[in-house]
């Protein structure tokens, strides 16, 4: 098994993104699956062409993509992508649609393909903090997570994808008082857990993981 592996450069005025130094920290094998490490630009269409070319050069069987989402007090994965850019700020290269189909002829939202439940469980038992997420935002996470759904059902079907969004690091949040951070080696072994449960779970579990707002 192939598992590309994604992380975006810093944005929003940030240095540093901890979505590509985790990655960056994952190994090159896990439980035999063939671990590939790919930076992408946070940059509306750019970012899936970036995957697009790595899909094409690789072919991988699962693409999981990794976004910051500064605010959040865990490792969340996402069910679903929406059809829709709406930025609320600029990307990397100053655009900012609004409104926007990120495929014209794509349905309004895709399921993600990965057992999002059972990633979730695996980090937990080991001790990572982690949650089922039901929004990816309007942003370039968004934008990545729907985007790459609807690459594998239009040209590469059979193959899964996914999302998972990651906390700031504590360096990140030095002048940001009571925001909520993850240690960089922490979010690495979490992304671990969860490429494990994929390789180890063809389907999802049947658990609770909603939501009541």
């Amino acid at each position: 098994m192939k598992i590309l592996v994604t992380g975006f450069d810093p944005f929003g005025g940030e240095s540093i993104n901890p979505a590509i130094e985790s990655v960056k920290l994952l190994p090159d094998t896990i439980l035999n699956a063939e671990i590939i490490k790919s930076e992408i630009p946070t940059v509306c269409g750019k970012s899936l062409t970036k995957i697009d070319e790595a899909i094409a050069k690789h072919n991988p069987d699962v693409i999981l993509s990794i976004g910051q989402a500064g605010g959040r007090p865990d490792i969340t994965v996402e069910r679903v992508g929406v059809n829709i850019n709406d930025c609320s700020i600029p990307d990397n290269e100053g655009n900012q649609p609004c409104d926007e189909p990120i495929y014209a002829d794509g349905p309004d939202a895709y399921f993600v393909n990965i057992p999002i439940k059972a990633m979730v469980e695996k980090m937990k038992e080991n001790g990572i903090p982690a949650s089922v997420s039901n929004t990816a935002g309007t942003f370039i996470c968004n934008h990545v997570c729907y985007g790459v759904r609807y690459l594998t059902e239009t040209k590469y079907p059979g193959k899964k994808s996914g999302f998972i969004h990651i906390p700031f690091m504590p360096s990140q949040c030095t002048n940001k008082r009571n925001m909520p951070s993850m240690d960089l080696g922490m979010i690495a072994k979490g992304l671990e857990y969860a490429i494990e449960a994929i390789i180890q779970n063809e389907t999802d579990v049947k658990i609770e993981g909603g939501a009541t707002h």
